[in-house]
């Protein structure tokens, strides 16, 4: 028999309507998305990794100042931009394959101040 999480697994309540699973709030108060972005230096990072990956290249972004939600929606566009995979994870976008250029133009393009980390 499988156990139920601590907040007790409520979805529906018919007082609130639908329940966020994760906060416990109801969809409408939820607090999940709204988290604060994290403070930073105003400078989105962008670099190229290897290392870990068998020699696949991969293009890291890091300081976007988004949080977790908008975070996710611009890996999402940026993943979709470079006809690539990719994840978003503690803060920072993983793009598959060196993208370095497309991504860096991308990112210009939304106003922020981009630099090219790692050499």
């Amino acid at each position: 028999m499988k156990s139920r999480n601590v907040s007790g697994g409520l979805v529906y309540s018919t007082e609130h309507g639908r329940m966020c699973p994760q906060c416990g709030f109801a969809v409408a108060q939820c607090q999940c998305g709204k988290q604060e972005a994290p403070a930073g230096d105003g400078v989105v990072r962008v670099r190229r990794e290897t290392k870990g990956r068998n020699g696949k290249a991969v293009t890291v972004i890091q300081g976007a100042p988004l949080n977790a939600l908008e975070l996710a929606q611009l890996g999402k566009q940026l993943k979709n931009a470079c006809g690539s995979g990719g994840t978003v994870k503690d803060g920072v976008i993983e793009i598959q394959g060196d993208h370095c250029e497309q991504v860096q133009s991308l990112l210009k393009q939304r106003g922020w101040t981009v630099k090219r980390a790692g050499g």
